[in-house]
């Protein structure tokens, strides 16, 4: 793995930085969280995405063919560093989503930071259709939390409670759909203020046009796939474009992994 970008500015280093494998500890401090979030939520709300170099964000439905190992280890260590992870039901149901695991190359890290072993999995879902049986809620370390909106069904609220859930209500509206916009500070109010998201597309889009992403992790993929898979964000157009600013660019095997941070006036 190489840096793209930014450039070492120190006359000694070498314009050209080393190809080489970084440890988890440089890829930690490379992706760390800022300090003090500038969203009025409390909570700073990064994505993960994996690309297609034609703008595909799965092949046959799932994000797993467009993956590399060095994507796997970042994948890894952005869930190493972050308090809760924020998908969809559909990318629960699709991928077939397993709670976070704690890792002990992060333990120390987390243990300084008063973060428990491993981050907590918070399923977005207005229908809470959900298997309740699935090990994401019968075999986490940290209770995973499930995000509904007001109109949601009371026989599904009790059973995810029953399976071990923390329900979190985000949205007041007669439509009972959730209101991403205010998932963020829902999630602040349960001590996650370091937010990571996996998707998938329609969820990411939800979240841009509520205005409330602050940072893409999107790794580009040398590969070429055709088809009809949804781009990285696919849902409702927002009102206007989300201007972000290129934060570091790294390489490996083809493989392009970018940061974007959002640029707040």
């Amino acid at each position: 793995m190489r840096r793209l970008f930014p450039l070492p500015t120190e006359p000694s280093v070498p314009p050209a930085a080393p190809d080489r494998e970084w440890g988890l500890d440089e890829l930690a401090e490379a992706y760390a969280y800022p300090e003090r979030p500038q969203s009025v939520s409390g909570a700073y709300l990064r994505a993960n995405m994996v690309s297609s170099l034609d703008g595909a964000a799965h092949h046959d439905g799932r994000s797993k063919p467009l993956s590399s190992e060095t994507d796997m280890r970042i994948f890894g260590m952005l869930r190493g560093l972050a308090d809760a992870v924020v998908v969809g039901a559909e990318t629960v149901r699709q991928e077939g989503y397993r709670p976070a695991r704690a890792r002990e190359a992060f333990a120390e890290r987390r243990a300084a930071l008063g973060q428990p072993p491993a981050p907590a999995i918070a399923v977005v879902s207005a229908s809470l259709e959900l298997d309740f049986a699935a090990p994401l809620f019968t075999e986490p370390l940290v209770p995973t939390v499930v995000i509904t909106g007001a109109q949601a069904a009371e026989d599904r609220v009790e059973a995810a409670k029953a399976a071990g859930a923390r329900v979190v209500r985000a949205g007041s509206g007669p439509s009972g759909r959730v209101d991403v916009a205010a998932v963020p500070a829902a999630l602040a109010e349960l001590g996650h203020t370091r937010l990571l998201t996996e998707g998938g597309p329609r969820l990411l889009a939800q979240f841009v046009t509520a205005g409330v992403l602050d940072e893409l992790c999107l790794a580009v993929a040398p590969l070429m796939v055709a088809g009809d898979a949804a781009r990285i964000a696919n849902g409702p157009l927002a009102a206007e474009p989300e201007q972000f600013a290129l934060a570091s660019v790294l390489e490996d095997a083809g493989f392009l992994f970018t940061r974007y941070r959002r640029i707040y006036p």
